[in-house]
């Protein structure tokens, strides 16, 4: 009997590149109709209906998608549970002229949400303490030292960004002291919620906004959105000038791209209207980081995500975790120069130590999982690891081997601190709730894609037990249907900067929107180098003898730098994002290469 379940469609024929990876065609024939109705009723060009129709817009939509803003995205703040109260009692501080404590977290996302709050409030003529704990003296979210410290200072309002969810026993403490507490958050929760006047987060389980795809930035945003609307009506702007909420939204930006949350609906709009903003290069200290990092013209969430947030996190990871709010917070030049330099050079220390730490947990991940690389996680443990960079290795790590990964940090007392990145499909954050309410680990928390925890060495063992029996079947589901997929394709003289401005109307591009994946068929690989010590140097030549610049990030000694080193002289496709080179002064399209494999099948 014939079956009638179709065989799958291998983009150009590549079931397996040199990744692993088969290629398909991010268009089913549903997509494929949706694309030729874009073409047809809106005018677009048609590959820029074919990738509008592989994220999902509709006709209806198309104008809004093509130019995001908040008037069309943001819903009322009131819609987020919570926010009502928060606002309201962050305007009677206002009014009242309150001592008010802010309590970040020690990443971007807490950083440009403590400086949003703490230079409104500065504006405002608040007077507002910020503190960002440390790392590893202090851990994730508010601790009972740090609060009492800013309680005796004098505040009286404690205000707790990007943390603060799950920190139930500690704003207990908080009470007891006398503080007033608001949690301004974005992580998943519990039933359990902590004694607050409010908590603001879209993702608790009561709240309703559909707003939980928002970093902890763009809902202390909205917090700020509401807090003005009250005093509006109060009438408290009659005699003082009314901050510019809009001028803020390059921190809103930073936080959303460098947070890794969806860029769709408001956070497209955050991020369009947040780089308009960046591009003015208005704040003296966001102006100082791009200086220093060097940025190859106009701000793209490419340079947030990859420039400037791992250098505000360099603080955060191995030095001083106050840092970067002090930075995006100051308005003085040479202060911001300052510090920007120092996140630099803290950047670098973080990537030395980031490569030693890699390469031996590449090296216990590859013992553990064989030469078949079988299991459904990848967990790597080590006393001698800094427990702010295990998060960087988690990643990498879930590059290399596709499965959801942990690092983890012992101390000599035998205590982890580690970090989890995950895959499409595979919820990690849920199953770290779960491993801390079955008392496998001390605690953790997170969310899909990425979750910390705390654990004891001698639970190491039952940690990895659980998670390969807990997320096996998810990771298997997830891995089968990993496929690289393709928005279309062009020969290397079709990459104009022209084609980049009309791809860049369907961005900003990030997680949830990537950046259209575009291949180019049967080029030789006319020049294949090494540059410094990871990347590939590329030239394509095409058919007709037109050659494209290319590059691959990160490819040195893996499966696709082997390939494409391997293949050096012949016909590949090659898979990969475009860009615009700015190096040296001068304007050229340059592949960023993702995949590759042989022309000839």
């Amino acid at each position: 009997m014939q079956s009638s379940v179709s065989p799958p469609r291998y983009f150009l024929g590549v079931q397996s590149s040199f990744t692993g990876k088969a290629w398909r065609e991010r268009l089913d024939a549903q997509g494929q109709m949706q694309a030729m109705t874009l073409a047809q009723r809106s005018g677009q060009p048609d590959l820029l209906a074919r990738i509008l129709a592989g994220r999902g817009v509709t006709v209806e939509e198309a104008d809004a998608y093509l130019a995001p803003t908040l008037r069309h995205y943001m819903p009322d703040p009131s819609r987020l549970t919570d926010m009502d109260k928060a606002a309201e009692r962050l305007a009677d501080a206002v009014m009242a002229r309150e001592s008010i404590a802010i309590f970040g977290d020690y990443d971007v996302d807490g950083a440009t949400s403590s400086a949003l709050l703490g230079g409104w409030l500065r504006e405002v003529g608040v007077p507002a303490r910020i503190h960002i704990p440390d790392r590893i003296y202090e851990g994730y979210g508010p601790n009972e030292e740090a609060i009492r410290l800013l309680r005796a200072e004098g505040a009286s309002l404690l205000v707790t960004v990007d943390c603060g969810t799950t920190s139930v026993d500690v704003l207990g403490k908080a009470a007891e002291l006398g503080f007033e507490t608001l949690v301004v958050d974005h992580h998943q929760a519990g039933e359990a919620l902590p004694p607050a006047v409010a908590v603001v987060n879209p993702n608790r389980l009561d709240d309703l906004s559909g707003q939980g795809h928002l970093c902890a930035c763009g809902v202390t945003f909205m917090l700020l959105v509401a807090a003005s609307r009250s005093l509006r009506k109060r009438g408290w702007w009659r005699e003082r000038p009314e901050p510019d909420l809009m001028a803020r939204l390059d921190l809103v930006a930073l936080g959303t791209v460098a947070d890794v949350v969806p860029l769709k609906g408001l956070n497209r709009a955050f991020v369009a209207r947040g780089l308009a903003v960046m591009r003015q290069r208005q704040r003296a200290g966001l102006r100082a980081l791009m200086d220093m990092a060097r940025l190859d013209g106009p701000p793209r969430p490419y340079h947030l995500g990859f420039l400037l947030g791992p250098r505000i996190n360099a603080g955060g990871r191995i030095g001083d975790a106050a840092l970067g709010a002090r930075l995006l917070m100051s308005e003085d030049g040479e202060e911001a120069a300052s510090i920007a330099a120092t996140l630099d050079r803290l950047n670098r220390e973080r990537q030395t130590v980031e490569a030693v730490m890699l390469e031996e947990a590449l090296a216990e991940a590859v013992a553990a999982l064989g030469l078949e690389e079988t299991g459904a996680t990848v967990v790597t443990a080590s006393r001698n690891w800094h427990p702010g960079v295990v998060g960087l290795v988690a990643a990498r790590l879930k590059e290399r081997f596709g499965r959801p990964a942990f690092a983890i940090a012992f101390n000599k007392d035998g205590v982890g601190t580690g970090s989890g990145r995950s895959i499409g499909g595979v919820d990690l954050g849920k199953a770290v709730r779960q491993a801390v309410e079955r008392g496998l680990i001390v605690k953790g928390g997170g969310h899909a894609m990425a979750a910390g925890i705390t654990l004891g060495q001698d639970q190491l063992g039952a940690f990895r037990a659980y998670l390969e029996a807990e997320l096996a079947s998810a990771v298997e589901t997830a891995r089968a249907d990993a496929a690289l997929e393709i928005d279309g394709a062009l020969a290397a003289g079709g990459a104009t900067t022209g084609l980049i401005e009309m791809l860049e109307k369907a961005g900003p591009f990030g997680q949830g929107n990537p950046e259209p994946v575009l291949a180019l068929p049967g080029h030789q690989l006319a020049f294949v180098d090494t540059v410094g010590e990871a990347h590939l140097r590329l030239r394509l030549k095409a058919y007709d003898g037109t050659m494209l610049d290319a590059i691959a990030f990160r490819s040195v000694g893996q499966p696709l730098g082997d390939g494409l080193v391997g293949h050096r002289g012949k016909a590949v496709h090659v898979a990969g994002t475009l860009s615009v080179d700015r190096y040296g002064g001068r304007e050229r399209v340059q592949l960023r290469v993702i995949d590759a494999a042989p022309a000839n099948g």
